[in-house]
């Protein structure tokens, strides 16, 4: 294991709130709302945004204007933009819409994949095969998620080895980078010390993010474990919202802007605008019509100074008279 505890220098940070945030949310945000965040959100300097996912409008109703919303956007060319795609329809759609990247997820638990994919591993890897027949000619990016690689409600902690199995037989398919996904937010920082070596020692060349949950208080704690280790792209979700439909308990993903202050904080750049960021997530409250988890909201900056109090002013000046 590398046991150093330097940081790199600089990391990616992607945002993933108008797809996992906004999926799960009481309340149908308009499509003109859904574009109007990604714009600005692209302007702030993040590297990647999940905008939407292709998925059946029964199954996820707050998504099913995927298509509208990937032709609203302002295609910026440094931002890579991104759709979750569940099935072969969903790619097609997808691939229509010219999406910069198409996201497959699989979980790792079988329980969970059942629950949340409606079909095992297995069934899953086959159906990711068929994507990777039709995109293969074209420039779309397939990056393969890998949810609950560190835990599974139903299951308990997942095997490593077979998780890097699986790492291998979504690169055999031929995708182009891997996310593990701390989908029920059950990772400790040892455990992701320890799944990031291991991948980083056998796929040295592979992009690897990975996204984690805040569920148990210790998202930003495995974000600066990994990076310890080497990772170099995190998930995040403006104002923290989403969270896993089938994690029980669960809470919303690690706070965008609550991440990128603290690697600002510990000297590692991001390329991204923190304040304007901050003002984006500001206004994340009106357009869902609720609080959001999101801690910088409240408080600020920890390099925002406030004015001395009347009576601690009185005391120095009384001081310096003396």
């Amino acid at each position: 294991m590398n046991s150093g505890l330097s940081l790199p220098a600089r990391v990616s940070i992607n945002d993933v709130v108008v797809r996992d945030g906004f999926q799960s949310e009481p309340n149908f945000i308009a499509t003109e709302s859904k574009i109007a965040l990604i714009d600005r959100l692209s302007a702030t300097g993040l590297s990647k945004i999940e905008i939407t996912s292709f998925v059946s409008p029964k199954a996820v109703p707050n998504l099913r204007d995927a298509t509208e919303v990937c032709r609203g956007v302002i295609r910026r060319p440094n931002v890579t933009f991104v759709a979750l795609v569940p099935n072969l329809l969903g790619c097609e759609r997808a691939m229509v819409c010219e999406i910069n990247e198409i996201n497959l997820v699989m979980s790792i638990s079988e329980s969970h994949n059942l629950a949340n994919m409606r079909m095992s591993t297995m069934q899953s890897l086959k159906q990711f095969a068929d994507i990777m027949a039709l995109t293969r000619s074209t420039s779309t990016q397939i990056n393969g998620t890998l949810a609950t690689a560190f835990g599974c409600p139903f299951e308990g902690v997942q095997d490593q080895m077979r998780v890097l199995a699986t790492v291998q037989a979504y690169l055999d398919l031929g995708m182009t980078s891997i996310t593990l996904a701390d989908t029920t937010g059950m990772a400790n920082p040892q455990q992701v010390r320890r799944m990031a070596d291991s991948f980083l020692a056998r796929f040295p060349q592979v992009p690897l993010t990975m996204h984690f949950h805040n569920t148990r208080g210790m998202g930003l704690a495995n974000v600066l474990a990994a990076a310890t280790s080497g990772v170099r792209s995190f998930d995040a979700s403006l104002g923290g919202l989403g969270g896993c439909p089938y994690a029980p308990g669960a809470t919303g993903n690690i706070c965008t802007e609550d991440t990128v202050h603290m690697l600002h904080a510990c000297g590692v750049a991001t390329g991204i605008d923190l304040d304007l960021l901050l003002g984006v997530a500001r206004d994340l409250s009106s357009i869902v019509g609720h609080e959001v988890p999101g801690q910088l909201v409240r408080s600020g900056k920890s390099t925002d100074l406030h004015p001395c109090p009347a009576s601690v002013i009185a005391l120095q000046d009384a001081q310096v008279a003396i």
